[in-house]
């Protein structure tokens, strides 16, 4: 549910400097090609007693009562609420200073091993971001208690990106929802993601693999968030980020082309 939207960051050539910048041929508009992206999800819910579960969307656990009330959530300050509003739907919102910031209608199949996530995340300035996810159930677990692992995921909105030259060699890329910027350089700095709809404490910091691939290292706070390897195709026109979470097997494959 609470799907970890990649940033994204363009892989560069290995020069140095202003000039280095300048010349970047990832400097411009991108969009996002569904046919060749894959994002694989997962996250775990527990049963503690009566109606108390622990959901896990990948960032550690967050014990809320399944009543439909705002409870403390363990992303930034967010509240997390679940509302059972049939014995084969739930329907879970994150909220944050009184905005809804996502809304997700979880179905429960009838034999209990399918479970459809109708995700909707709402930008602050009104853009919205919209998945359809269907998972498969995983080990021990009745109803909607279970480890949940998606076996297809449809994507219902664009998501364009666009980078720009970041304090000399660095770079910073602004995603249309939420108008989301993040700033990298590399010389090992970490720099706070910027935006209205970010959480606090995240950064990003990133190296030069090679000519045409580097790697980012988000982090939130001390604890690391995920790894990204970026990837330019020989002809320039395509950009394959390929991001790795810890706790999950499967990595998120993301298939840009230029705009």
């Amino acid at each position: 549910m609470f799907k970890r939207i990649v940033h994204i960051l363009p892989a560069l050539c290995l020069a140095t400097g202003t000039a280095w910048a300048a010349q970047s041929p990832f400097i411009g508009d991108w969009k996002l090609d569904p046919r060749r992206t894959r994002m694989p999800d997962e996250m775990k819910i527990v049963r503690k007693g009566a109606n108390t579960y622990a959901f896990d969307f990948g960032g550690g656990a967050e014990t809320v009562v399944v009543d439909g009330s705002d409870q403390k959530g363990g992303y930034g300050g967010t509240l997390l609420s679940v509302t059972p509003q049939a014995p084969d739907t739930w329907i879970v919102e994150r909220k944050k200073d009184g905005r809804l910031l996502l809304k997700a209608t979880w179905k429960l199949a009838a034999d209990g091993r399918t479970l459809t996530d109708y995700f909707r995340q709402f930008g602050s300035s009104g853009a919205l971001f919209s998945m359809d996810y269907v998972y498969r159930r995983s080990g021990a677990g009745t109803g909607f208690a279970a480890d949940w692992r998606s076996i297809k995921e449809t994507m219902n909105s664009p998501f364009p990106f666009q980078v720009k030259p970041f304090e000399g060699d660095g770079l910073s890329l602004v995603t249309a929802l939420g108008k989301k910027t993040q700033n990298v350089t590399f010389d090992g700095k970490e720099h706070p993601f910027e935006g209205p709809d970010v959480y606090k404490g995240f950064t990003a910091s990133a190296r030069r693999l090679d000519a045409r691939t580097i790697e980012v290292t988000d982090k939130a706070g001390a604890k690391l968030a995920d790894t990204e390897t970026i990837a330019l195709s020989p002809d320039l026109k395509t950009l394959t980020v390929t991001t790795h979470t810890p706790g999950s097997s499967r990595p998120s494959v993301m298939v840009f082309e230029r705009g």
